[in-house]
């Protein structure tokens, strides 16, 4: 997937300004790198305060922490935003979390190009769960696939026939790689927090996550180096349209 950089006397798809930093001592650049940092590498609020002060910029880490809970979400929505249409091909796939001694199901949903179409994290993966998903998936994309890929899980099957009965379903593991390759960033990520501490936070982390890691992924392995930097220097200009900043200025 080849994104498009927004260039003044172009139309946007969707336009959106970017949010306000009214309040904050900080620039745009600081606090947009901050969460870039956090989100798109396995590091603590503490690792990303040692980064920033190498540096020369002092940040605490509960500051890191703060501009990543209030700005996180708001860029990784600004993301879906900027990216193409999504396809109308959806391979869903199901993992389990350990959340304190607890298992959970985090339920996914990628299109062919491997963009990531939704998450719900989930107590369940029976019917009612993936009836659920579903549901919340249809209302999210705001659109109705014609082809969903699922593996063997019966809950699919059931939950499919009953909302929506007039998309094909395909139910075989070997076709649904790119749904189940699609959670080894969040594996990475939990091994490096050590697990997550509650379904909520989990919940909120992943919804952020899921939206800016991929955007720094591209399909690196199908691109000459050329190709891959002129498509990161695409990328990063998308990432400055929607948070608001130019670049980070340089240490002293």
């Amino acid at each position: 997937m080849i994104l498009e950089l927004i260039v003044p006397g172009r139309s946007p798809l969707v336009s959106s300004a970017p949010p306000s930093y009214k309040g904050h001592r900080y620039p745009v650049e600081v606090i947009s790198h901050c969460v870039w940092l956090y989100f798109r590498f396995p590091l603590g609020f503490r690792e990303v305060e040692e980064l920033m002060l190498e540096r020369g910029v002092i940040v605490s880490h509960e500051t890191v922490r703060r501009w990543c809970a209030k700005f996180g979400r708001f860029y990784a929505n600004g993301l879906r935003r900027k990216r193409p249409r999504h396809g109308d091909k959806w391979h869903l796939d199901e993992v389990f979390i350990k959340i304190n001694g607890e298992l959970k199901y985090l339920w996914r949903a990628v299109d062919a190009d491997g963009n990531v179409l939704d998450i719900l994290l989930q107590n369940r993966r029976d019917k009612a769960a993936a009836r659920r998903f579903f549901r919340c998936l249809l209302k999210t994309t705001c659109s109705v696939p014609r082809v969903v890929v699922t593996d063997k899980l019966r809950s699919y099957g059931a939950a499919h026939r009953e909302v929506m009965p007039s998309v094909e379903h395909r139910s075989h593991k070997g076709l649904n790689n790119r749904a189940e390759n699609s959670h080894q960033p969040t594996r990475q990520r939990e091994r490096a927090m050590k697990g997550f501490r509650s379904a909520g936070g989990a919940q909120q982390f992943l919804a952020v996550f899921s939206g800016i890691s991929p955007h720094f992924r591209p399909r690196r392995h199908l691109m000459t180096a050329a190709h891959y930097r002129t498509e990161m220097t695409t990328r990063f200009a998308i990432w400055d349209q929607v948070t608001g900043a130019t670049a980070l200025p340089a240490a002293d």
